[in-house]
Protein backbone atom coordinates (compact mmCIF):
# COMPACT_ATOMS: atom_id res chain seq x y z
CA UNK A 1 0.00 0.00 0.00
CA UNK A 2 1.33 3.32 -0.89
CA UNK A 3 1.95 5.41 1.80
CA UNK A 4 1.56 8.38 0.37
CA UNK A 5 -2.15 7.44 -0.64
CA UNK A 6 -3.23 6.69 2.86
CA UNK A 7 -3.78 9.82 5.20
CA UNK A 8 -4.19 9.47 8.94
CA UNK A 9 -5.87 12.17 10.51
CA UNK A 10 -5.54 13.24 14.43
CA UNK A 11 -8.78 14.57 15.93
CA UNK A 12 -7.97 16.62 18.89
CA UNK A 13 -10.25 16.28 21.34
CA UNK A 14 -8.78 18.30 23.95
CA UNK A 15 -9.53 21.65 22.02
CA UNK A 16 -13.21 19.99 21.06
CA UNK A 17 -14.01 19.86 24.41
CA UNK A 18 -12.60 22.97 25.49
CA UNK A 19 -14.74 24.80 22.70
CA UNK A 20 -18.33 22.57 24.47
CA UNK A 21 -17.61 23.37 27.88
CA UNK A 22 -16.98 27.37 26.50
CA UNK A 23 -20.48 26.96 24.55
CA UNK A 24 -21.93 25.07 27.16
CA UNK A 25 -21.24 27.70 29.90
CA UNK A 26 -22.12 30.80 27.62
CA UNK A 27 -25.19 29.01 27.05
CA UNK A 28 -26.40 28.79 30.52
CA UNK A 29 -25.92 32.22 30.79
CA UNK A 30 -27.70 33.12 27.61
CA UNK A 31 -30.67 31.02 29.16
CA UNK A 32 -30.97 33.22 32.27
CA UNK A 33 -30.40 36.03 30.77
CA UNK A 34 -33.17 35.02 28.33
CA UNK A 35 -35.04 34.19 31.63
CA UNK A 36 -34.55 37.50 33.30
CA UNK A 37 -36.09 39.42 29.99
CA UNK A 38 -38.74 37.41 29.60
CA UNK A 39 -40.11 37.69 33.49
CA UNK A 40 -39.70 41.39 33.10
CA UNK A 41 -41.99 41.18 30.04
CA UNK A 42 -45.22 38.97 31.89
CA UNK A 43 -46.29 39.86 34.58
CA UNK A 44 -47.39 36.26 35.50
CA UNK A 45 -43.49 35.20 35.16
CA UNK A 46 -41.52 35.79 38.27
CA UNK A 47 -37.78 35.06 39.10
CA UNK A 48 -36.52 36.11 42.41
CA UNK A 49 -32.90 37.04 40.77
CA UNK A 50 -30.12 36.46 38.49
CA UNK A 51 -28.55 33.39 40.76
CA UNK A 52 -32.28 31.98 40.94
CA UNK A 53 -32.26 32.54 37.08
CA UNK A 54 -28.69 30.31 36.41
CA UNK A 55 -30.27 27.32 38.37
CA UNK A 56 -33.50 27.67 36.51
CA UNK A 57 -31.49 27.80 32.98
CA UNK A 58 -29.37 24.75 34.73
CA UNK A 59 -32.31 23.03 35.64
CA UNK A 60 -34.06 23.32 31.88
CA UNK A 61 -31.07 22.77 30.18
CA UNK A 62 -31.02 19.76 32.23
CA UNK A 63 -34.45 18.53 31.66
CA UNK A 64 -34.30 19.77 27.88
CA UNK A 65 -31.41 16.95 27.13
CA UNK A 66 -33.00 14.11 29.91
CA UNK A 67 -36.56 14.16 28.96
CA UNK A 68 -37.56 16.17 26.38
CA UNK A 69 -36.68 13.95 23.93
CA UNK A 70 -38.57 10.97 25.74
CA UNK A 71 -41.54 13.19 25.22
CA UNK A 72 -41.19 14.21 21.92
CA UNK A 73 -40.80 10.26 20.98
CA UNK A 74 -44.17 10.28 22.86
CA UNK A 75 -46.27 13.26 21.24
CA UNK A 76 -45.07 11.88 17.68
CA UNK A 77 -47.85 10.53 16.69
CA UNK A 78 -49.98 13.19 17.72
CA UNK A 79 -46.99 15.72 16.93
CA UNK A 80 -47.12 14.35 12.93
CA UNK A 81 -50.90 14.85 12.89
CA UNK A 82 -51.32 18.08 14.11
CA UNK A 83 -48.14 19.07 12.14
CA UNK A 84 -46.07 20.15 14.59
CA UNK A 85 -48.68 22.14 16.83
CA UNK A 86 -47.57 20.09 19.54
CA UNK A 87 -44.22 21.07 20.20
CA UNK A 88 -44.82 24.18 22.15
CA UNK A 89 -47.19 21.93 24.41
CA UNK A 90 -43.83 19.64 25.47
CA UNK A 91 -41.91 23.02 25.67
CA UNK A 92 -44.80 24.34 28.22
CA UNK A 93 -44.01 20.77 30.30
CA UNK A 94 -40.83 21.52 30.74
CA UNK A 95 -40.92 24.78 31.79
CA UNK A 96 -43.37 23.96 34.46
CA UNK A 97 -41.43 21.05 35.39
CA UNK A 98 -39.01 23.49 36.35
CA UNK A 99 -41.96 25.99 38.15
CA UNK A 100 -42.34 22.94 39.87
CA UNK A 101 -38.45 22.10 40.43
CA UNK A 102 -37.65 25.63 41.51
CA UNK A 103 -40.98 26.47 43.99
CA UNK A 104 -41.12 29.61 45.05
CA UNK A 105 -38.13 31.35 42.98
CA UNK A 106 -39.12 30.53 39.66
CA UNK A 107 -43.35 31.19 39.34
CA UNK A 108 -45.43 30.94 35.93
CA UNK A 109 -49.12 31.15 36.91
CA UNK A 110 -51.69 30.52 34.26
CA UNK A 111 -51.90 28.17 30.96
CA UNK A 112 -51.72 31.22 28.95
CA UNK A 113 -48.96 32.48 29.99
CA UNK A 114 -46.97 29.48 30.34
CA UNK A 115 -48.01 29.28 26.49
CA UNK A 116 -46.70 32.79 25.48
CA UNK A 117 -43.95 32.45 28.22
CA UNK A 118 -42.47 29.29 26.29
CA UNK A 119 -42.90 30.94 22.85
CA UNK A 120 -40.91 33.80 24.12
CA UNK A 121 -38.45 32.38 25.61
CA UNK A 122 -37.81 29.94 22.46
CA UNK A 123 -37.73 32.67 20.47
CA UNK A 124 -35.25 35.00 22.45
CA UNK A 125 -32.94 32.31 22.59
CA UNK A 126 -33.02 30.81 19.53
CA UNK A 127 -31.80 34.88 18.93
CA UNK A 128 -29.39 35.00 21.51
CA UNK A 129 -27.53 31.83 20.86
CA UNK A 130 -27.31 32.51 16.72
CA UNK A 131 -25.96 35.74 18.15
CA UNK A 132 -23.78 34.96 21.16
CA UNK A 133 -23.68 31.29 22.02
CA UNK A 134 -22.13 30.53 18.88
CA UNK A 135 -20.13 33.01 18.08
CA UNK A 136 -18.15 32.33 21.09
CA UNK A 137 -18.07 28.82 21.05
CA UNK A 138 -16.70 28.67 17.94
CA UNK A 139 -19.54 27.08 16.11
Amino acid sequence: MNASKTKLYKIDNNSNRKSDLVSLIVGIFVYAFVLIIVSRLFRNFDITNFSYAIIAALILSFLNYTIKPLLIYWTLPLNIITLGLTYPIVNMIILKLCDILMGNYFNIRGFWSLFFITIFISLFKIFFDSLITKRVGGR
